[in-house]
């Protein structure tokens, strides 16, 4: 039986989630003896004293933030395996529980451009890992798409300063940006700082600016006003798949190690990004039209009679603005809501798609393998594994 020191900031949404992962291998593997050892002890005694703790303790590894300390070699030479909850950036004589980051930053630059905005920002911070790798995600896939990026990146010089931003300097950057204009955040905390300053500064959100976070933390994502839209992550799955690197380290000597990836998963949108960019009055009926409707068995019949044009002009506006014609941008849509109550319900793939209006199940199955690979059980299967 295996006694694991948890040094977690047990408030956050994320690291819950990856508690929960954690919990669930031990739960079959184990049991393991917790101690959940509170974040000011880093703060207070150090890396020695937390190893002199998890010395008379018996401990047998470690799972925790240690934000970069040098010292941390000092628990490595106590040979007791340790696995760090990155910060500012990644440890190299240790495995992180890191997250692929790049791949966050272009799920929300895709996310803003099938929306049709032309304009785009990220707020964030310069010297912390998961901020740049979202950043420059962002950038990468906006850039490809020919637009350019607005950046306020702020350095911190604490990471207890999370919380901490001025919001005239933000304010005042807000305000300079073109609109409407889509923003990525870099977390939910910093997207909620984004909307804070724009009650403060009668910026409309979403009118004049989109607001997007990373992370899906509900507790912040529902007390912004309004509420937040934001990147979802498999921390779970990382808390999973971290206490099985951790058994097999003490099995097999501290040095055999890799990295825990957290994957992004999808966009929850939330009102903060609830709107089409466009000036075409007649695409942006059509949009919203589709957007409302789109739990029922929509037609692109239905989507003309919104508006006071021909289907062909229509389709033909539609194409110049969106990019692909009515019907695609349903069927996307479709499939992203279907994706959506497949992760985050228990429904059957036939009870979701009667939630959603479809009466055939199999036909919304056969275009969910078309778009994803596979069918909808062995993707939620694939999701689900490891927790």
């Amino acid at each position: 039986m295996y006694k694991i020191i948890l040094l977690i900031d047990f408030a956050e949404e994320y690291s819950k989630a990856l508690l929960k992962g954690i919990a669930k291998y031990s739960r079959e593997h184990g049991p393991w003896i917790f101690t959940r050892m509170p974040l000011f002890h880093r703060e207070t005694v150090g890396i020695e004293g937390i190893l002199k703790w998890a010395l008379e303790w018996g401990a047998d590894g470690m799972i925790g933030q240690f934000y970069n300390d040098p010292n941390i070699g000092k628990i490595i030479e106590a040979g007791i395996p340790v696995i760090a909850q990155d910060f500012k950036k990644r440890f190299h004589e240790i495995p992180n529980i890191t997250g692929a980051h790049h791949e966050a930053g272009g799920m929300g630059a895709d996310y803003f451009l099938k929306k049709g905005f032309k304009n785009f920002a990220f707020y964030g911070f310069k010297d912390i890992v998961w901020s740049q790798e979202r950043s420059e995600g962002f950038e990468e896939r906006i850039t490809r798409a020919g637009y350019k990026v607005h950046f306020f990146e702020h350095k911190m010089a604490r990471p207890s300063e999370l919380w901490y931003y001025k919001p005239n300097s933000i304010g005042k950057w807000l305000k300079s940006l073109p609109k409407p204009i889509a923003l990525m955040a870099c977390d939910d905390n910093q997207g909620q700082h984004i909307t804070e300053a724009c009650r403060l500064y009668g910026i409309r959100i979403p009118e004049e600016m989109a607001v997007l976070g990373v992370d899906n933390d509900e507790m912040i994502c529902e007390f912004s006003d309004p509420p937040l839209s934001s990147v979802g992550q498999d921390a779970e799955k990382g808390g999973y798949d971290a206490a099985k690197l951790l058994d097999h380290m003490i099995k097999n000597g501290i040095h055999d190690f890799y990295d825990i990836i957290v994957k992004p998963t999808q966009v929850i949108t939330r009102h903060s990004t609830d709107i089409y960019a466009t000036n075409d009055d007649h695409i942006a009926t059509s949009l919203k039209y589709i957007h409302q409707n789109i739990d029922k068995n929509l037609h692109v019949d239905e989507v003309v009679k919104q508006v006071p044009l021909s289907r062909r002009a229509l389709e033909k506006r539609f194409i110049e603005v969106m990019g692909y014609p009515i019907y695609k941008y349903i069927y996307n849509l479709r499939i992203e809501k279907f994706t959506q109550k497949l992760l985050d319900t228990d429904m059957s793939v036939f009870e979701i798609a009667l939630d959603m209006g479809l009466s055939d199940s199999k036909n919304i199955a056969r275009q969910f393998r078309q778009v994803k690979g596979c069918n909808p059980s062995e993707y939620r299967n694939r999701y689900l594994a490891g927790k």
